[in-house]
């Protein structure tokens, strides 16, 4: 229960358009978010079927939000808008993540991943603190370091270092501003 209770917080605290726990209530990722924490623990059990239809039943009440049940999500992740998001098999999402609407961490495409070893890891790995922006794709098996900004439209295909930003187009990277200030309050770094 404390999560859910956690999961409101975030989202009064990062969308500056709830001013009440129960529009809190309302953010469209949150039953696409709930939903998967408990496919995530039916996945882990090779129930593999009812995982997927837990998950499905997700991204048809949240408009869009398609998380893997075999993704690992971190603590106090925020989705703001949630359409179109897609989260990939093998991704791992830090702490106190925020992911803006038609973000994509997912694999390179079958083509690659096909000659992959087995057991190759083919999603990202997000790490703490993390915010990606509008139409942001970070695709492979990638890592994106503590405290990064993925800027809207950005294409991230190669690692990013820790307290970095990548900018659209491409993936300059460069070194982060200071922290925002729903950052600060929310006890991040």
């Amino acid at each position: 229960m404390g999560s859910l209770v956690e999961d409101l917080r975030v989202v009064r605290e990062r969308d500056a358009a709830v001013r009440s726990w129960g529009e809190a209530l309302l953010a469209p990722h949150l039953p696409a978010l709930w939903l998967h924490r408990v496919a995530h623990r039916i996945h882990r059990r090779g129930h593999r079927f009812t995982a997927r239809l837990l998950t499905l039943a997700g991204r048809v009440v949240s408009g869009g939000v398609d998380i893997h049940p075999g993704a690992r999500i971190g603590r106090r992740l925020f989705i703001d808008h949630g359409f179109a998001v897609v989260i990939g098999e093998q991704a791992v999402i830090g702490d106190d993540v925020t992911l803006y609407q038609q973000v994509t961490i997912g694999a390179v495409g079958w083509r690659r991943d096909k000659r992959r070893a087995p057991g190759e890891r083919r999603h990202p790995v997000i790490g703490d603190r993390v915010v990606i922006g509008v139409s942001a794709s970070v695709l492979g098996p990638v890592e994106v370091g503590d405290d990064c900004v993925i800027g809207a439209h950005a294409l991230v295909l190669s690692d990013v270092p820790p307290k970095s930003r990548v900018k659209a187009p491409g993936s300059r990277v460069s070194a982060r501003e200071p922290a925002l200030p729903w950052e600060r309050s929310s006890g991040c770094a």
